[in-house]
């Protein structure tokens, strides 16, 4: 087998940042998931899956649903990537959400990224403002961390990307 590939799905740029930071620490591959070959991923001992929170979901988790049977072998590890301060129930939350069944003993990891709403899709920037308006309207006092973050981040660009988010995931990586 193969030493390590890191496989990433990127939409504002925030997660490949942390993608190209895992590789320079480990030497691994690197492969955006668009270009990613099930079969050739699965020939790694180790397959670091990164990608950005959207909706509750994080992104490419599809391809590693389909394709876990393929990976008993591998040691796999997912990194997610989000706008939020990190939260532990939110965490715990996105964890339940999104790894379960045969994928919930995969190790997790958080790394704060970046807001940017000049470079939102349409789409994504007309969710974001309704989210906004509707949690404007609550009592700061009740507002979940990353509802004010939320409404702080409005209508500014930030970068809240730093390496030190990926030491959890590199001490599991060492103990594994």
């Amino acid at each position: 087998m193969k030493k390590g590939i890191i496989v990433y799905r990127s939409r504002y740029g925030a997660t490949k940042k942390y993608a190209d930071w895992i590789k320079e620490e480990t030497g691994f591959d690197l492969v955006e998931m668009k270009n990613a070959v099930a079969d050739e991923v699965m020939q790694y001992d180790t397959v670091i899956f990164c990608g950005g929170i959207y909706a509750s979901g994080i992104a490419g988790l599809s391809f590693l649903r389909k394709n876990r049977r393929k990976q008993s072998e591998s040691r796999i590890f997912v990194l997610c990537v989000g706008a939020s301060p990190y939260d532990e129930k939110a965490f715990r939350e996105l964890k339940e959400h999104n790894l379960k069944e045969d994928l919930k003993e995969i190790p997790v990891f958080y790394g704060r990224g970046a807001w940017d709403e000049s470079a939102m899709t349409f789409i994504d920037r007309t969710m974001c403002g309704m989210l906004k308006k509707v949690v404007a309207k609550k009592d700061p006092a009740s507002c979940e961390p990353w509802m004010k973050a939320l409404l702080e981040a409005s209508g500014k660009n930030c970068d809240w990307t730093d390496k030190s988010y990926l030491k959890p995931l590199f001490e599991c990586m060492e103990n594994d």
